[in-house]
């Protein structure tokens, strides 16, 4: 199977060298928006939780801290793995880009099961998006991070499909991996900033 691996020309041109196919400045955009709009989110969240210490400390000491930190941990580890990928792309070898993909998406589907194993808890448990204002602003908040979680995995896997179909990394297919791996990034991110906000604070003193 050919690849550009070798080949410096290709190489130099994936790193956007007389292209700009390489350069995402439409994902920078919804970056930068999308995360404006959390960052209300979070600072309406923190208004809330000024006006009612109490009630979001000991809520916040019902969630499993231990489920947090192991989401944490399996959305940074995935995102150091597709940051693999797009590094092996600009390096123009295919086949570690396929690989990097692959573990981005087997890692980060962990996240998914441990996230609907707390869901299905809570909501077993009696605890709802209606059980007071923190639980309010604990599903809705996750909740819109899933969303968000779910459209990183459907990227992920398009663009593990399209590298499987590429006999070569292109700057084309290279566009989309940098694209698709910074919205990937935006999602692990985001949750760094959750996992403290919702799951730490109550326990801090």
């Amino acid at each position: 199977m050919s690849s550009t691996r070798g080949n410096p020309a290709a190489v130099d041109e994936l790193k956007g060298e007389g292209d700009t196919s390489a350069d995402p400045p439409a994902i920078w955009t919804f970056i930068v928006l999308d995360s404006a709009s959390f960052a209300v989110f979070f600072a309406v969240f923190m208004a809330e939780r000024l006006a009612q210490p109490a009630l979001f400390d000991a809520s916040s000491r019902l969630l499993d801290v231990r489920l947090g930190l192991t989401n944490t941990l399996i959305l940074i580890t995935s995102s150091w793995l597709v940051a693999l990928a797009v590094a092996a792309g600009r390096r123009g070898d295919l086949r570690r880009l396929r690989a990097g993909l692959l573990g981005g998406i087997l890692v980060g589907s962990a996240f998914a099961v441990l996230k609907l194993i707390e869901y299905i808890t809570k909501l077993a448990g009696g605890i709802t998006p209606q059980t007071n204002d923190f639980f309010g602003y604990y599903f809705c908040l996750t909740g819109i991070h899933f969303v968000h979680y779910l459209a990183g995995m459907i990227v992920l896997l398009v663009l593990l499909a399209r590298a499987r179909k590429s006999q070569a990394v292109d700057p084309e297919l290279m566009g989309w991996a940098v694209s698709g791996g910074i919205f990937w990034h935006l999602i692990d991110l985001l949750w760094v900033f959750l996992f403290p906000l919702l799951y730490l604070l109550g326990r801090v003193k």
